[in-house]
């Protein structure tokens, strides 16, 4: 399955919008990260070439986190799937309301095409809030509650019978500098890579 041929079937785009084109068997997906926006250049994505900046930050922490990943083959092999939760690049320092709204229907399209998710981590504040977006309109209710993530870490969280984990932003310059929160974002991946073996 192609993911960007899916979610173009499904959804007109009003904007230009960048979805993940990429092919994968949906069925082998145990978990998916949310991270918080595409990049304005296309080819720095988690699934770019040759060498992204999205994964110079985000490799790391998975060998941090006991993987010995090189690449994002790596990754996807090992269940776990990456998207951004807003699909254009932001144009101002923080991230309107509207503009998550905007990228919604192909999150939620996007996360309805794998079957066997087990784990699904949101990686900073744009991620816990557009995931929130989404459970809001299904449920009524938030699935996570409105806390600092490093309070909710130790939380246990469901959706439905899904694990969720807020975590922190895994890319661009800030994750090398906050050493903690680069830690505490490899600690989060340890746990859900316990959680899908």
């Amino acid at each position: 399955m192609n993911i960007k041929t899916e979610l173009e079937k499904t959804i007109p785009a009003v904007l230009p919008v960048q979805l993940n084109d990429l092919d994968l068997d949906p069925e082998k997906i145990k978990a998916i990260m949310i991270n918080e926006v595409v990049p304005s250049d296309p080819s720095q994505d988690f699934y770019g070439s040759p060498d992204p900046d999205y994964l110079k930050t985000t490799i790391p922490l998975f060998q941090k986190a006991g993987l010995p990943a090189q690449n994002i083959q790596d990754i996807l092999q090992t269940g776990i799937y990456i998207t951004n939760a807003v699909k254009t690049p932001k144009s101002d320092y923080t991230i309107e309301r509207s503009t998550i709204e905007t990228s919604l229907p192909f999150l939620e399209k996007e996360l309805s095409l794998f079957p066997n998710t087990k784990v699904i981590m949101l990686m900073g504040d744009v991620a816990k809030k557009a995931f929130n977006m989404l459970t809001k309109k299904a449920t009524g209710k938030n699935a996570v509650p409105s806390t600092s993530t490093y309070k909710l870490r130790t939380t246990e969280l469901y959706y439905e019978t899904i694990r969720i984990i807020p975590s922190y932003i895994i890319t661009g310059g800030n994750i090398l500098i906050e050493k903690s929160k680069a830690q505490m974002a490899s600690q989060d991946i340890t746990t859900m890579l316990r959680l899908i073996q």
